[in-house]
């Protein structure tokens, strides 16, 4: 009895000896050399994976210690930020915002949320009367001292065999990296813009 003949396909050309498989090798995703390693990107590509696994587990701490008093991540952020800047006389939103790391809008947004909850207050600034001076209240003070103990615990844990000379060169790095990020999105948006000019060409 005769074999069937084998169907051509994808993999097998109508002759009946199968393709051989063509190997795909990505274009380089940067081009800088310090970010090259023997011409390649693999190594660069890693990092960058572990770094959004790093920040995201870094969220995911913060989200607890703000669930932990009733607060959201953000919230957190601007309670202890405001402890930890405000001094005599309290601190301002801008220097809040500097201090945290978060949109001015966004700390103006959690300290009103924050006062509501009666752990911040706010008053008038004796030099600006454009500026409030925000403070942490008693109740405030309360709940960081109730979060400190895992706060400790979990930082402990999670720089532990850090050397110090090493989380100098990351603070130096994410300094720069943070720098660098302002343009990144501004290229971002751009090519945005580019592509919906092309897009509306297209319509017309």
């Amino acid at each position: 009895m005769a074999r069937p003949k084998k169907q051509a396909g994808p993999d097998r050309p109508p002759g009946g000896a199968p393709r051989r498989a063509r190997d795909f090798v990505p274009p380089p995703t940067v081009t800088l050399p310090p970010m090259l390693k023997s011409g390649g990107d693999v190594a660069f590509r890693e990092t960058l994976y572990l770094m959004v696994l790093a920040f995201g587990r870094l969220n995911a701490c913060r989200e607890a210690f703000g669930r932990s008093i009733g607060l959201t991540a953000s919230q957190f952020i601007v309670l202890i930020g405001t402890a930890y800047r405000q001094g005599a006389e309290g601190v301002s939103i801008r220097a809040l915002a500097d201090h945290t790391q978060l949109a001015a809008t966004h700390v103006t947004t959690e300290v009103g949320r924050l006062i509501g909850k009666g752990l911040l207050t706010k008053r008038p600034s004796t030099r600006d009367r454009r500026s409030v001076l925000v403070r942490v209240s008693p109740k405030g003070e309360d709940a960081i001292r109730s979060v400190n103990p895992l706060l400790r615990r979990v930082n402990d844990l999670l720089f532990a065999g850090v050397a110090r000379e090493d989380f100098a060169v990351v603070s130096r790095f994410l300094e720069q990296f943070g720098l660098n990020s302002e343009a990144a999105l501004a290229e971002i948006r751009r090519s945005q813009r580019e592509r919906s000019k092309v897009a509306h060409a297209r319509q017309d």
